[in-house]
């Protein structure tokens, strides 16, 4: 607490102080107070001012403070303290006509332009906000008059003076006069804020105090959000391209599939769309954690580790009022169809306006770009990764067992699992609670698959941990670690006996990926989450690659024997819809003498996330072998054989070769998807795009499939088309192409992105196309 002199009179000792109070509330959030006190006493010379002494005590919201005095070198006792108005001169009462919150140079100066639709004015913290004031009648006098400013948040508050421009503590609230220009008629001022205030919509309340201790009141809002622009921040990223891609980018790409035929979905974020900001910041307001203590909770968004944490446990709706509902089977007949949503804005939207009921489907990627959505949109780096043949270890011992039979069908025998993908975020900030190397890209999940401290949420794990294996660290490095790096150990039985055994140190984790900055393609981050054993199957752009196995010295059936026989599997070419699958089986005799071999080859359709089901196709013979022969069997599946997979379904596709002498056994599998055709979105003029100009584009779509399709047809783009436009598409004759002109006037600059998609009523698949469009001012 500091006191200082503001002005004195010679009347019967009558002293003014001014009494500036700091208490600390928590690490990152003070009440600053700062009071006029006035003073009478007979008993003190008016030559020699009173010594005060101050005791601040804390009171809900604020502080309050219990005030004695007394002479330097001995006691006095004081007839009255008191706290009253006093004029020294008459002069008109300072009034507030009004306050501009200067919403347009605010939104330039903090980089929020993009939500110039929101009736609250957006800035980030640690970057002064300008405000402007307009007095009534006469001018600010800085000797006579003073100006202080409350900001609220929930109950919290903090109240500081107005005052010329000094040094002071960035970790400070702080309000000043701006000195260029300075109108004091028209004040303005420049309210900074700590780089670790806490995210939130805050209440901003200006009083005018007048000499004579007349006041009046002006109230304004704004929404404060985390700032990677500045380097104090928690969220600091230092590279402008990676700001524009994690912050501002409202568009992207998802990516699906399998690593060896990737699927790249475009999604719109639309964290500048109506509405989305306000129900992102409601999230915050509906958690668990708010509800149960609200001070609590707003002092701790200050952290972007505990807004990850909060996000990844509201994304879905295990436990709370959270925003979508998981469902992995079964049809959706009282919700949508999870690959049908193109976009997060409906989904929030909907969330918000039911009262904030989950909103019925999701599945990993849903959840994972909605939450990349919330994180951009509170102002925190944000990008979606997909993890290939990504493991769900229950039991935590990094192993994941595959049951094959003899004749090379999968079976369903164990709790662990690997889906074909999956599909979580990274949030780039600090760790000062792990101490060094852990800052950077920080691994969420909010696909509810396991609890942590009790909810359903993942994170943030350090990234630098999963590959260094930090398990002692915070938070679930175990279960990502567990994602990217457990083993699989396949098993032949027979009769329920076990025939063959292998293990995969490598198809777990075999690729991951996220959207390259600035570039609509995958960017391999495989390394950033473990040291990479091989190269073969690392690159996102790569050519198809092979799995094998081998009956060899070193297998479990075979050890101390010279005999070997290699079998390779692998796809001619990415399978496409419409068109038949085509494959090699490799077999080498590694050995000089001849060998008779039975070939099962089997197919089977599965879920991207669950065991394969019945096979659709399958294949059986006898192959000789010459002497270190190496023999190539060209096989393929008809498309009728698949028609059934489609989506985010899958094949997968097994072989088993048997040595009829001495029966030991071989398997090589792959699994795959099925690509399916892609819609064709051309821009007319699209050199020539600008602001609010009416646009056109041709969205064209051709049916590779041996039959009839039809479906509805949803063309939209953040920034370039106020919510969606949809087209009934009647019955598309096989080879055939069907066209749609569409329109658009653009309502942001730069490259945003339009986006077509057409779940087929007739197929279980989605078909998909996007269009990058640059967008100039007119």
């Amino acid at each position: 607490m500091k006191a200082y002199f503001t002005h004195e009179t010679r009347q019967r000792g009558v002293y003014h102080f001014c009494f500036d109070t700091h208490d600390l509330m928590a690490s990152n959030w003070f009440v600053s107070i700062v009071t006029i006190v006035t003073i009478e006493t007979n008993q003190f010379d008016s030559r020699e001012p009173p010594v005060m002494k101050c005791y601040p005590t804390l009171s809900e919201g604020g502080a309050s403070v219990y005030i004695a005095a007394g002479r330097e070198r001995e006691s006095a006792e004081i007839q009255s303290i008191a706290i009253k108005e006093k004029n020294l001169r008459p002069m008109a009462d300072l009034k507030i006509q009004n306050v501009n919150m200067e919403k347009s140079e605010n939104l330039q100066s903090h980089r929020t332009e993009g939500f110039s639709s929101s009736k609250t004015l957006v800035v980030r913290r640690g970057a002064p906000l300008r405000i402007s004031l307009q007095l009534e009648g006469r001018p600010f006098d800085p000797q006579t008059d003073s100006l202080r400013i409350k900001v609220m948040l929930g109950r919290l508050y903090v109240v500081m003076p107005v005052t010329f421009p000094m040094n002071a503590s960035s970790s400070d609230w702080k309000a000043y006069f701006d000195p260029k220009g300075l109108n004091l008629q028209k004040p303005s001022i420049l309210l900074s804020s700590p780089a670790s205030a806490p995210v939130g919509c805050y209440g901003l309340q200006l009083c005018a105090f007048s000499q004579g201790g007349k006041r009046t009141f002006a109230f304004s809002r704004f929404v404060l959000l985390c700032n990677p622009w500045c380097r104090e921040d928690a969220v600091y990223i230092p590279f402008e391209d990676q700001r524009e891609e994690y912050i501002q980018n409202d568009s992207g790409l998802l990516f699906k599939g399998t690593s060896i035929n990737i699927v790249s979905r475009p999604w719109s974020f639309d964290q500048f769309e109506p509405g989305v900001l306000e129900a992102s910041l409601n999230l915050l307001q509906v958690s668990p954690l708010h509800q149960r203590n609200k001070e609590e909770d707003y002092l701790n968004r200050s952290n972007p580790v505990y807004i990850g944490r909060v996000v990844s446990a509201m994304i879905n709706s295990e436990d709370d009022r959270g925003v979508l509902k998981g469902k992995w089977e079964g049809d959706y007949k009282d919700g949508v169809d999870p690959s049908w949503w193109t976009g997060s804005g409906d989904i929030l939207r909907q969330w918000a306006e039911s009262g904030y009921r989950p909103v019925k489907y999701g599945q990993c990627w849903v959840f994972a770009a909605v939450m990349c959505t919330v994180m951009r949109a509170l102002g925190i780096p944000c990008r979606v990764v997909t993890n290939f043949n990504s493991a769900h270890d229950t039991n935590g011992n990094l192993v994941i067992e595959e049951f094959y039979s003899e004749t090379g069908k999968k079976l369903n025998r164990s709790a662990d699992s690997i889906w074909n993908f999956h599909v979580w975020v990274e949030c780039w900030m600090t760790r000062p609670d792990l101490g060094s190397g852990m800052d950077g890209w920080q691994a969420l999940d909010p696909t509810p698959q396991e609890r942590s401290g009790g909810v359903f949420c993942c994170g943030p794990a350090p990234v630098a941990a999963v590959k260094d294996r930090r398990i002692d660290l915070l938070y679930d490095i175990p279960f990502v670690y567990a994602a990217v790096n457990a083993d699989i150990h396949t098993v032949i039985v027979s009769k329920g006996q076990v025939i063959r055994y292998s293990t995969d140190t490598e198809k777990v984790g075999s690729l991951i990926c996220t959207k390259a900055v600035g570039l609509p393609r995958p960017q391999n981050v495989t390394g950033d989450y473990k040291h990479i054993k091989s190269t073969s199957r690392q690159s996102p752009t790569s050519t198809l690659s092979s799995r094998h196995s081998t009956i060899s010295e070193a297998s479990t059936l075979s050890r101390g024997s010279s005999r070997g026989v290699l079998v390779l599997l692998s796809l001619d070419k990415a399978p496409v819809a419409g068109e038949p699958v085509l494959f090699t089986v490799k077999v080498i005799n590694k050995q000089r003498v001849a060998k008779a071999m039975k070939v099962h080859v089997n197919a089977q359709a599965k879920e991207y996330n669950h065991s394969a089901s019945e096979t659709i196709w399958e294949n059986h013979g006898v192959v000789q072998l010459a002497p270190m022969e190496v023999k190539l069997i060209h096989q393929q599946i008809p498309p009728a054989q698949y028609e059934i997979v489609g989506g985010e379904n899958l094949i997968n596709l097994a072989v088993v070769l048997e040595d009829l002498a001495s029966h030991e056994q071989v398997l090589a599998s792959e699994e795959f998807n099925i690509a399916s055709p892609r819609l064709t979105i051309q821009v007319e003029n699209e050199d020539s795009i600008v602001l609010y100009k009416k646009q056109a584009a041709i969205v064209t779509f051709t049916n590779s499939f041996a039959h009839p399709v039809s479906g509805i047809l949803t063309v939209a783009g953040a920034g370039l088309i106020q919510g969606k436009v949809q087209f009934r598409m009647l019955a598309v004759r096989p080879g055939s192409s069907v066209s749609q002109r569409i329109t658009f006037i653009p309502n942001m600059v730069g490259t945003k992105m339009l986006q077509a998609s057409l779940p087929l009523s007739d197929t279980n698949s989605t078909i998909t196309g996007f269009r990058m469009v640059s967008v100039g001012r007119a």
